[in-house]
């Protein structure tokens, strides 16, 4: 590559940075004039992101850019003048638009002269009816947001790019923090190194425990000797014999008072160490987080093209994108929440004239909320649609063989629901282009499941449905419960833990060959768990059985142990890929001793308890 093609690259890279951000502000922007198009604030907004993205395409030479920004940027500032009054055609034009321009700004854009004037033709008729109809442009796909950043390294904040100002070699956050570019192997391998270091760092406690130990040997054993020294005083000890023991003492008592100086001095080092490790483990694991808002980009946007192409008004609302998560966990809820919108605009909210007459606005209302909540990350995605026809789902699991009539009619509405959850179940008669084809919420389950989360299904009749999802804030931490199986420690996820019991042997029964044990009302299985990770069965003195029960979709088993050591919260450290898929384990970890535990991987030990 030559040097005047490598500035060219160079040049072009940072015009598709400014463009991934401006056509943000844009489909934002239009969002809400849609709604408000006299709002004041989103046409400054709007405007100014077109003449940014018209300047940093003439500054970097790419006139299709110029031409469409330009045309763009003339419809805000007439309806910044009062010239020009926003229609849905406008706002749908500018939103074409928008996409056009990221098209352009990608590599190996598919975008032709003829694509280019058929566009400006379109805006300058939206501009000037009197114009001669030119043939629309196709409406392109919105492109997604770039994704290979958080494959191959974090995301950046785009450096700005103005024709009115320098470009600043210095990329900054929305805080004023300078940005650097760091790979995300290097982030990983970072947080490896910091999490091992806060492990090691734990190490010290049982070190401590033990030198508290010996400060107490040797406070007995100076006592010992005291005592000693008493019964010898009836006896006629000679000068030589007296002048040893009292050496005897003195050593003792020195011994004795540097142990305790040693001792709390590495007691304060452990400490400090521990705070700094765990400081570092945080500060590492911040580096990994991103907000919320970086899985929605064109989720809003999505809502309401889909909408428009069912005949729906739909508006999606959204709180808490300011949410922190790792960008792991980030990438894989992509698919699972765009699903669920989908779901949501299909199944859920109804056309106006259905929404009309059942008394509720004309423009339907999803809303998606992000929080924390004891390490979790909690999502709540709601409607206010129609709900689930509970009567035609019954019907479906009839027509299906899923369930005898008579059954079906006794099922609850939780249980109706969870039918949902099958795979290649739809209450779809026909395949659309949106839904039919059988992959329905299995498919969101089973990601959900992947990230050791959990996701529940709740409606109203009439008034909406409700998704509630909790999924980990990071893939690195695992809270687990700690357990002896065969003599060595093991870890179950909490997230698969519906309880923990004791069963005395008249709680077990056999039942078609198998033990079984009652809980909440019915009899669930039970199976060692020396015999599910082929473990020796380690020795159990103890009259009751520790069981762990977990639950799975709708399974629920029971999995005895030897031990129950304790909860722990533990950094997941993967098992090398030279070991392939281990049987029923997932990853491992240091505790605090350091002796390793392993994590069972409780999708797979399902398959053996059946």
């Amino acid at each position: 590559m030559t040097p005047d093609q490598m500035r060219d690259a160079s040049l072009l890279e940072l015009f598709s940075l400014e463009a991934d951000a401006q056509t943000q502000v844009l489909s934002a922007g239009l969002l809400a004039l849609e709604r408000n198009p006299t709002q004041a604030d989103q046409l400054e907004a709007c405007m100014r992101a077109a003449h940014s993205l018209k300047g940093a395409a003439r500054i970097v030479g790419v006139d299709a850019g110029v031409s469409v920004a330009h045309v763009m940027e003339d419809c805000l500032v007439s309806a910044q003048e009062g010239r020009l009054y926003l229609q849905p055609e406008h706002i749908d034009a500018l939103l074409q638009g928008t996409d056009l321009l990221m098209r352009i700004a990608t590599p190996g854009n598919d975008v032709g002269p003829a694509d280019i004037e058929a566009y400006v033709a379109l805006m300058e008729r939206l501009l000037d009816p009197s114009q001669p109809i030119a043939t629309p442009v196709p409406n392109p796909e919105p492109i997604p947001t770039r994704v290979d950043a958080l494959l191959l390294e974090p995301e950046l904040e785009p450096a700005p790019v103005s024709s009115e100002a320098p470009r600043q070699s210095k990329r900054m956050t929305e805080g004023g923090e300078r940005v650097l570019r760091v790979t995300a192997e290097r982030l990983n391998s970072l947080l490896d190194l910091s999490s091992k270091s806060l492990v090691e760092t734990q190490r010290l406690k049982p070190y401590l425990a033990s030198l508290q130990r010996l400060k107490r040997i040797q406070s007995n054993s100076l006592r010992a000797l005291d005592a000693l020294d008493g019964q010898l005083k009836s006896l006629d000890l000679n000068l030589e014999a007296q002048e040893a023991l009292a050496d005897t003492r003195r050593l003792l008592s020195e011994a004795q008072a540097l142990l305790a100086e040693k001792n709390a001095e590495l007691d304060e080092f452990g400490w400090q160490a521990g705070q700094r490790a765990q400081v570092l483990y945080d500060t590492a694991l911040a580096c990994r987080m991103r907000p919320f808002a970086d899985v929605l980009a064109g989720q809003v946007r999505m809502v309401r093209d889909l909408g428009r192409s069912l005949g729906k008004q739909v508006r999606l609302e959204i709180e808490g994108e300011k949410t922190q998560v790792d960008r792991d966990v980030l990438e894989k809820l992509e698919a699972p929440l765009t699903h669920l919108l989908r779901n949501a605009v299909d199944h859920g909210i109804e056309t106006p004239e259905q929404r009309v007459l059942a008394g509720k606005p004309a423009e339907g209302l999803i809303r998606l909320r992000a929080s924390h909540q004891a390490g979790l990350l909690v999502l709540e995605l709601s409607d206010d649609g129609n709900g689930v026809d509970l009567e035609r789902l019954r019907g479906t699991i009839v027509d299906r063989n899923l369930s005898p009539v008579e059954t079906a009619l006794r099922l609850s509405e939780e249980e109706l629901l969870t039918f949902l959850f099958l795979p290649g179940f739809s209450l779809r008669d026909k395949v659309t282009e949106v839904s039919g084809r059988g992959v329905g919420l299995d498919a969101v389950q089973h990601m959900v499941r992947q990230l050791r989360g959990a996701v529940v299904l709740e409606q109203t009749a009439g008034q909406g449905s409700r998704f509630h999802l909790e999924v980990p804030l990071t893939l690195s931490v695992v809270r687990s419960l700690v357990v002896e199986v065969g003599e060595e420690a093991y870890a179950f996820p909490l997230a698969h833990i519906e309880r923990m019991c004791d069963l005395a042997p008249d709680d077990i029964v056999q039942l078609e060959g198998r033990q079984h044990f009652w809980h909440e009302g019915r009899h669930v299985g039970l199976v060692a768990a020396s015999q599910l990770l082929q473990r020796p069965p380690g020795q159990t003195p103890s009259d009751t059985l520790k069981v762990v029960v977990i639950r799975e979709r709708d399974a629920v088993y029971g999995i005895a142990v030897e031990r129950f050591i304790g909860e722990r919260t533990l950094v997941v450290l993967p098992l090398d890929d030279r070991l392939g898929k281990v049987q029923d384990i997932s990853a491992g970890a240091l505790l605090d001793d350091g002796s390793v535990v392993l994590i069972v991987d409780v999708d797979h030990v399902l398959p053996s308890v059946y």
